[in-house]
């Protein structure tokens, strides 16, 4: 976890004290509503997932229809298989990343550190997810510049409403109540 703080700590100096601060209006709305926003990414990060999924299997069957089409007239048969490891391999990354953006919710609502520790993840699980989709037939280098350049800029909004977002220690939790019994 040190290395995460690290890089926190050094994203923290490049995009917050070097950057140009976002307007006080820009960072309470962004503050207000970056548990929608989390809860609308994470859905359609899932629905991304199965449309990849689901697009692989339909290339797939196409594939195999027309060897059995050309197989009947003695065409050669065409080996291709579009669920490759590079695609398992993007789909679990992706489908990690949606659950960050859902799991997130709930703490970026009560603005808890941990909610905005976890929305840092889903963007360094992003800018992974590119690096992975690079080597498949799906992505390329265009792909990857595409994701480094929106992870760059939602890490500058992120970090630029990091302020409002405070840590919950064992001291600041409020004590769990007893259960009061019936007379």
């Amino acid at each position: 976890m040190s290395a995460f703080r690290s890089l926190e700590k050094n994203l923290d100096d490049w995009l917050v004290k070097q950057a140009p601060p976002l307007p006080p209006n820009a960072k309470r709305t962004l503050v207000e509503y970056l548990p929608w926003i989390n809860l609308i990414l994470g859905v359609l990060t899932l629905y991304s997932v199965y449309i990849i999924w689901h697009w692989a299997h339909l290339a797939n069957n196409f594939i195999n229809y027309a060897n059995s089409v050309g197989a009947a007239y003695g065409a050669p048969q065409i080996a291709a298989n579009r669920l490759t490891f590079g695609i398992w391999l993007g789909l679990v990354v992706l489908a990690a990343e949606a659950l960050l953006y859902l799991a997130a919710f709930p703490a970026t609502r009560d603005r808890k550190k941990s909610g905005w520790d976890l929305m840092f993840y889903a963007f360094l699980v992003n800018v992974a997810y590119g690096v992975v989709i690079l080597f498949t037939a799906y992505g390329g280098f265009g792909s990857l510049i595409w994701t480094l350049i929106g992870s760059a800029i939602g890490l500058y909004l992120l970090f630029q409403i990091r302020g409002n977002y405070k840590a919950t220690t064992a001291r600041s939790r409020p004590a769990a109540s007893k259960p009061v019994k019936n007379a």
